[in-house]
């Protein structure tokens, strides 16, 4: 039942609204009709739930115009019941997509109104999610809805947009009692059932390949294990032929996007069977295809790492230079660097640093047992006799 409420709630949603309901109003009476579903479906299912909840929300709807004084005015344009017959099958999914990830937005409102509104996830749910106050998550929501309220579902969307609202959900992973990596999946899996497009293709296959390897990711108290020393027996082989099936159908287009670039540097990652068999040269190359088509600090920092392997630490440290001090994970990736060129006193020092100003608390507890590290290591060196 959950699951089947949860499936049809967005698609209900997205036909009221192509009827002419008001986002806001519109998704009141959803909830309506699906909490009666929930009622009395066990007892009494009907035959056809999709058009069954369209009904019912659309006469709940109707019935909240009715009674709302404010809008009486409207009544005679929004008050008329559709003609009889049978739900359309298409899947009005999609529309929600476009209007959640609406330019209007900011990335944290379009991210927060998607899980509502196609997500089905309850505002307490997001709000645990994102560890802020329920009270604050409703906030944001609803001042979403105001901004989308009133725009209809006739213009063709921004996939670029509904892609990176997607992958925003993907980064936040996993806190309270909502996985968002794996609900960032399944809505991307709707998606790329829905449309057929390389970079939709291209973000489902990245996310399979990097969820692949959160089994070895963190200790069992939770501490962080960097890809280098990750128990590779460990990462799910059936996710990473999947992500890597999808991404070479997407490759195939010959229409290259930066969500695929992504993609293909996780395959590569994925197909090394030891850190040491891993192919730099090649990840190097798909990191300047990324730059070119989206050059943004992280893609650049990323790449100098990927120098420094293919081609020696001191070319990843030129690489590095190029880019702001400011920018986070600056100062971790120079104390990799500098560790590997054998300046341990820069190492310790630059791990400290960056564990300082890291906000995240898994990645500061890394940071700091790794100045340890070389700290340690730099303490048991036989120092040179002065006598």
């Amino acid at each position: 039942m959950d699951a089947l409420v949860r499936v049809l709630g967005p698609q209900v949603l997205a036909i009221l609204l192509r009827r002419g309901a008001d986002f806001a109003a519109a998704e009141d009476a959803v909830q309506e009709a699906l909490i009666q579903a929930l009622s009395t479906w066990p007892s009494d299912p009907p035959r056809e739930p999709k058009a069954w909840l369209v009904a019912v929300a659309w006469r709940k709807f109707l019935d909240a115009v009715r009674s709302d004084a404010a809008r009486r005015r409207r009544e005679d344009t929004v008050a008329v019941e559709p003609t009889g017959g049978e739900v359309p099958d298409a899947d009005d999914t999609l529309a929600l997509y476009f209007l959640c990830a609406h330019p209007s937005l900011s990335p944290a409102s379009a991210v927060a109104l998607t899980l509502r509104a196609v997500g089905g996830l309850t505002t307490g749910q997001i709000a645990a999610a994102y560890l802020v106050p329920e009270a604050t998550m409703a906030q944001r929501i609803s001042r979403a809805k105001k901004t989308v309220s009133g725009r209809r579902l006739t213009a063709p969307g921004d996939v670029a947009t509904v892609v990176r609202t997607l992958y925003l959900v993907f980064n936040e992973g996993y806190s309270g009692d909502v996985d968002l990596a794996a609900e960032a999946i399944r809505l991307t899996r709707t998606l790329a059932a829905t449309i057929d497009h390389p970079e939709v293709a291209g973000l489902l296959a990245l996310m399979l390949l990097h969820h692949a390897r959160r089994p070895a990711r963190a200790t069992d108290s939770g501490g962080l294990i960097p890809l280098a020393e990750q128990d590779r027996a460990l990462w799910d082989t059936a996710l990473i032929a999947e992500g890597v099936e999808i991404l070479q159908g997407a490759l195939a287009r010959d229409s290259l996007g930066e969500f695929q670039a992504q993609a293909a540097i996780a395959a590569l990652h994925a197909d090394a069977q030891t850190v040491d068999e891993t192919d730099w040269v090649q990840i190097v190359e798909w990191y300047d295809e990324l730059v070119a088509l989206a050059d943004s600090p992280v893609a650049r920092l990323n790449r100098a790492v990927a120098v420094g392997e293919a081609d020696g630490p001191r070319a990843g440290l030129a690489a590095l230079a190029e880019l702001d001090p400011a920018l986070p994970r600056y100062r971790a990736v120079e104390a990799h660097l500098r560790e590997r060129d054998g300046d341990l006193v820069s190492a310790a020092r630059l791990n400290a640093e960056a564990a300082e100003l890291s906000v995240n608390s898994a990645e500061k507890h890394h940071l700091i047992t790794q100045a340890a590290r070389v700290h340690e290591s730099l303490q048991s060196q036989p120092w040179p006799r002065t006598d």
